[in-house]
């Protein structure tokens, strides 16, 4: 009998914890001085909670923008919950950890990226994700995630 260490799977776990160590301290204390936070997620996770209208505008995954305005912040061990702006509207939103694609904080060019596990397949055809940033209220969509932030990949640790 073989037995293997799952790297890929305790990094992502190390990961997730981080995240929740930030989202923690954020709820808590605020963000601190140029800190925010471009979370990209997976809107058709099972678990994951937002309007039917964004689900629709988003079927396979979004990027949410935690920085100007951000309400409701609740921090589990499962995933959290936070209110949103769009476009004038406050949106509830609950997101598992196992759903967040990437985290990126652009202030300080830090980033996670969760690879893909077996069995999912990212559709090769389909559009680059929007990303939702909000401005003092107002709405803007951007095509791509910030460049300068750093990713840091799991492909190393796989077989």
């Amino acid at each position: 009998m073989s037995r293997e260490i799952d790297y890929g799977n305790l990094m992502h776990d190390a990961m997730r914890g981080l995240i929740r160590n930030v989202l923690l301290d954020v709820a808590a204390h605020g963000l601190p001085g140029n800190h925010h936070f471009f979370i990209t997620f997976d809107t058709a996770h099972p678990d994951a909670e937002l309007a039917d209208w964004l689900s629709d505008r988003y079927p396979g995954e979004m990027t949410v923008v935690m920085q100007h305005w951000y309400d409701n912040l609740e921090v589990t061990e499962e995933g959290f919950s936070v209110t949103l702006n769009f476009g004038d509207a406050p949106e509830p939103l609950y997101i598992p950890y196992d759903a967040i694609r990437t985290f990126v904080d652009p202030s300080v060019e830090f980033g996670l990226r969760f690879e893909q596990q077996e069995g999912e397949e990212e559709d090769a055809d389909a559009p680059a994700p929007a990303l939702l940033q909000e401005h003092e209220d107002e709405l803007e969509v951007e095509e791509e995630t910030p460049k300068d932030a750093e990713i840091v990949s799991l492909d190393s640790f796989r077989k």
